[in-house]
């Protein structure tokens, strides 16, 4: 069924929210290699790329979104492997949303391994934390206290010598003992539980509500 909108969307926000954004035959799973090509042929005006897979399949390729750009389609990157495309894509017409964006855009962040994590294939429910959720916890955890600046910066490194899949904040805690005490990491787990920073989510939820007031635009603006 042709879409004039084609969003792809997996963990970085469940759909039941997406749905209250933008209608849900707009809502497309996450975006593998040729996908952009497919929804530009099928009359896209507006893509947002948000999920994309990594590893399993061939990634979204730059010449798909320069092509859709160049036939005046509107692309918007955000959260994952948007946020990646358009850091790289900005200059030549790719918009990019959020502050993961605007990361990689600065180089702050370099490595896809920032917003990698697995998910359930059937709901794409998360199974793993993303790195740059991390980061934003353990800021937040030590901005309010929770823990010291050395505490945290030892929680950062052990989450980044960790294979992405095995990022779980209790998996991360058990790593890191010896180098923070019981009572810093007893104290950021019942934070995290509550209080984890959802950076992915947040773009998203940016990009979503972005590519619906482009969609209420007219025509050729």
């Amino acid at each position: 069924m042709p879409r004039a909108i084609a969003v792809y969307l997996g963990p970085s926000c469940e759909r039941e929210v997406a749905r209250t954004i933008l209608p849900e035959e707009y809502i497309l799973p996450p975006a593998a290699r040729g996908d952009l090509t497919a929804a530009a042929e099928d009359g896209a005006r507006i893509i947002t790329l948000i999920d994309g897979v990594f590893f399993q399949e061939s990634a979204v390729g730059h010449r798909e979104i320069l092509a859709a750009l160049k036939s005046g389609i509107r692309v918007i990157g955000a959260s994952s492997m948007g946020a990646l495309r358009a850091a790289e894509l900005d200059t030549l017409g790719m918009e990019g949303v959020g502050l993961i964006y605007r990361l990689y855009r600065d180089g702050v962040l370099v490595s896809d391994d920032e917003v990698a994590l697995v998910y359930d294939p059937s709901d794409y429910a998360p199974l793993s934390e993303p790195l740059i959720n991390i980061r934003c916890t353990l800021r937040k955890a030590r901005e309010e206290g929770i823990l010291t600046s050395g505490d945290a910066a030892a929680l950062l490194s052990t989450a980044r010598a960790l294979y992405f899949p095995d990022r779980t904040y209790p998996h991360i805690c058990e790593r890191a003992e010896g180098s923070v005490s019981p009572a810093a990491l007893r104290s950021f787990l019942d934070f995290a539980r509550s209080h984890a920073v959802d950076q992915k989510r947040e773009d998203a939820l940016e990009a979503l509500r972005r590519t619906r007031e482009i969609s209420r635009e007219p025509l050729g603006q």
